[in-house]
């Protein structure tokens, strides 16, 4: 019994007994070394017992034995207040039938798996695992950011293609989940942002976002001293995106042509055209410093057969570089002034974006503040929505998030 109790090493509890059950696994009888307990009513001590009860809770396993404790949650009456009341045990929480630290290793193989995939080993039910991560949620209480300077919001789309997305608030200087909420409406983040406190919200310096007007109002209502900061690469994507949608119509126009050529000559020179545009979207739209040479001989082919798709290129891969390499926002005033003139009349949509939006896009060269951190963030809470397949609901769901940075 000794030497089980130093291996069951649980702090002032002693094993009295032990029994082996084929099939099932190891149970220990337990008690604890205190012959007293505190009155949570009046906290004194009291040796007063009133009654036993005993119940089964499942622990760590000894090797491949399953181990289940007998424990006596002992019921005592104060001797001063006269009130009964059961005693506190450290180990396992009150009306549960596992032990913390067994709860502790399941949380940490669920955040490393999934809930389906551990419940499957037999250890904990997936009852029993959604119990511990709401306690686990409990424990950590809300999060209210600390020292928090640089905020990040952003969406995920909870159903790919959907339209169904839930914002996420990340602090971008730890690149730490703070918040996932169910909608992206501007009345569910107000709600958290105001639960944080103008303690908080006062001390932010910088918020960097997309390009999306409810974000921005926010931050202006909730955090006037912050600086709203465009996040470059949303703006990177809107330009690709007119790039794209050129090309298309590009290939469109000379899939017209092909078919109303009225000669064997101009139908082959059209061929050519669209056997250059063919194919060519991912050489346009990615970095040009980062193609290899079978891409970069494509990038060559598309230029040569569309002068249209060369310049709106060039301008891209020039509006890349004033984002790379400008380290100040009045040089970047400047730089970005031509770019615009010599753009408008490729890049009308994103030219507009860039009138409605240009001192967020400028502050970003204050410090280059972006949401890089907020799409890395996105990239994990993507894997555990596909892996996460074992949570009946949404809140589920936060809590897996929330504890894959919060869980100690």
């Amino acid at each position: 019994m000794k030497i089980l109790t130093e291996l069951l090493d649980l702090k002032d509890v002693k094993v009295i007994s032990q029994r082996l059950h084929a099939g099932i696994g190891i149970v220990l009888q337990t008690e604890s070394i205190k012959s007293y307990s505190i009155c949570p009513y009046c906290g004194i001590k009291s040796q007063k017992l009133h009654q036993n009860h005993r119940h089964i809770v499942k622990d760590l396993p000894f090797g491949d034995k399953s181990v289940f404790l007998e424990i006596n949650r002992r019921q005592f009456k104060c001797e001063k207040c006269r009130k009964p009341f059961s005693e506190h045990l450290d180990f396992v929480r009150n009306k549960r039938t596992y032990t913390k630290r067994l709860a502790q290793k399941t949380i940490q193989e669920v955040l490393n798996s999934d809930i389906h995939s551990v419940a499957s080993i037999g250890l904990v039910t997936t009852d029993e695992i959604e119990r511990m991560l709401k306690d686990a949620s409990e424990d950590n209480g809300d999060l209210k950011p600390e020292g928090l300077k640089r905020l990040g919001i952003d969406e995920i789309a909870l159903v790919k293609g959907k339209g169904n997305y839930c914002a996420v608030l990340i602090d971008l200087d730890t690149s730490k989940l703070l918040a996932i909420l169910s909608e992206r409406t501007q009345e569910i983040i107000k709600k958290t942002l105001i639960g944080w406190g103008t303690e908080v919200l006062d001390q932010i310096e910088e918020v960097s976002i997309d390009l999306w007007k409810g974000y921005k109002n926010l931050v202006a209502e909730l955090m006037p001293k912050a600086q709203v900061v465009a996040d470059r690469f949303h703006v990177m994507v809107q330009i690709n995106k007119e790039l794209d949608t050129q090309r298309k119509q590009e290939k469109r126009n000379v899939e017209q042509l092909i078919k109303k050529a009225k000669t064997s000559s101009k139908k082959a020179e059209y061929e050519k055209t669209l056997a250059g545009i063919n194919k060519s979207k991912y050489v346009l739209l990615k970095n040009e410093s980062d193609l290899n040479e079978e891409q970069k001989t494509k990038l060559i082919q598309v230029k040569e057969v569309s002068s249209l798709l060369k310049v709106m290129h060039e301008l891209k891969e020039k509006i890349r570089t004033i984002f790379n390499k400008t380290n100040n926002w009045y040089t970047a005033v400047f730089k970005l002034g031509i770019w615009l003139s010599k753009a408008k009349q490729y890049f009308p949509n994103s030219n507009n974006t860039f009138i409605r939006w240009f001192d967020e896009i400028i502050a970003y060269f204050d410090n280059r503040t972006t949401s890089g951190a907020v799409e890395g963030i996105n990239n994990k809470l993507k894997l555990i929505k596909r892996s996460a397949y074992g949570f009946r609901n949404f809140e589920n769901f936060r809590v897996r998030c929330l504890l894959s940075w919060h869980f100690n």
